[in-house]
C-alpha cells in the first residue's frame, strides 16, 4: 500500500495526537514562554519554569483523557474546537493589516489608528469564539449573562454604563474636553492602540 499523508494523520489521530499531545504541546509551550519573558519566579529559572510548565499541560490534559471534566469545561475540548476558527481569524487580520499598511496605516477615526480598531476587534471575536467553543452563547448571550450574574445585577450595570458614558461627555468641557474622560479615568486608550497625541 502506497504511503499517504491522510493515512498518516489518521492514524496520529487515532493514536490520540490531537486529543493528548498536541494540547499538551500547545498549553506547555505558551505557559513556558509566558513565565520565561515575565520571570515570576526569577532570573534564570529555567528548570523551574519548564517543571511548572509540563505540571499545568498535565494537569489539563491527564483529566480530559480519562473524562473528569464536566460538560462545557474541559479546556482541551475548548481549544480544539476555537483554534481552527481563531486561525481564520489570525489570517483574516494579517491580510487586512497588510491592506491597512499600504492605504491607512496613519489614518485616525475616533482617536485610535486602524492597527489600534483591528486590534480591539480582533480581541472582541476570539472572545466570542472560544465562548462559543465553550457553549457559554448556546443560550443567546443574554441569558448566559442573566444566568451567571443576575438579572438585576445585568440592568444595573447597563444603566451605569450608558450614564457614565452620558455624563463623561456632558462634562468634557474646555480643558477636561482635551484631556478626555477616558485620560481622566486613568485610561489612555489613544495611546494604547497607537493614535492620538502621545
Amino acid at each position: 500500500m502506497a504511503f499517504s499523508f491522510e493515512t498518516a494523520f489518521i492514524t496520529l489521530e487515532n493514536l490520540g495526537f490531537v486529543d493528548v499531545v498536541l494540547p499538551f504541546l500547545l498549553i506547555f509551550t505558551v505557559l513556558f514562554a509566558v513565565l520565561e519573558k515575565t520571570k515570576i519566579l526569577g532570573e534564570e529559572k529555567r528548570s523551574m519554569n519548564t517543571g511548572i510548565a509540563i505540571i499545568f499541560a498535565l494537569i489539563v490534559v491527564i483529566p480530559h483523557v480519562t473524562g473528569n471534566f464536566p460538560a462545557g469545561f474541559d479546556p482541551v475540548e475548548i481549544i480544539n474546537a476555537a483554534l481552527p476558527a481563531v486561525s481564520i481569524v489570525v489570517v483574516a487580520v494579517i491580510a487586512l493589516m497588510i491592506l491597512i499598511g499600504v492605504f491607512a496605516h496613519d489614518r485616525i477615526l475616533l482617536g485610535a489608528t486602524a492597527p489600534g480598531w483591528v486590534f480591539f476587534f480582533s480581541i472582541i471575536t476570539l472572545m466570542f469564539i472560544f465562548g462559543s467553543a465553550a457553549g457559554w452563547w448556546s443560550d443567546g448571550f443574554i441569558n448566559w449573562l442573566e444566568s451567571m450574574f443576575g438579572e438585576d445585577v445585568i440592568s444595573v450595570v447597563i444603566m451605569l454604563l450608558v450614564f457614565g458614558i452620558i455624563i463623561a461627555f456632558v462634562t468634557g468641557g474646555g480643558e477636561r474636553e482635551e484631556l478626555g474622560a477616558f485620560k481622566r479615568m486613568g485610561l489612555n486608550l489613544p495611546q494604547l492602540f497607537g493614535g492620538g497625541k502621545k
